[in-house]
């Protein structure tokens, strides 16, 4: 490589098929749904997936799951952010990350709490 030449790194992205994120918010602060735009009912849910699309089908499985509202689903982020009770959120994430491990083969992560 001459001198005045840069490096040049070419990146990808390869994704698998994962759930990343799911997490419960708790009794969360007002602003904080103000900021969001969210329905404060008790808790917020939130979930990274990727792929993205697999969004589509967590959004359906909490849905079903649990007697919550959907607040933002994302196909191209995989962004999935819903609300209600602190047990309907709870049994939304569970029922949403069980159905994506178990129906497709996702690796799921732990649902965690604050």
């Amino acid at each position: 490589m001459a001198d005045n030449e840069k490096p040049r790194s070419i990146q990808e992205y390869v994704p698998g098929k994962q759930v990343t994120m799911a997490h419960l918010i708790a009794r969360p602060l007002e602003d904080l749904c103000k900021q969001l735009g969210v329905d404060n009912k008790g808790a917020i849910g939130i979930m990274t997936i990727t792929p993205g699309e697999g969004t589509i089908i967590a959004a359906d499985a909490a849905s079903k799951a649990g007697d919550i509202k959907l607040e933002f689903v994302d196909r191209f982020t995989g962004c999935l952010v819903f609300s209600g009770q602190i047990a309907a959120v709870e049994s939304a994430l569970t029922g949403a990350v069980g159905a994506l491990e178990q129906i497709l083969g996702f690796t799921p992560t732990k649902v965690t709490k604050s």
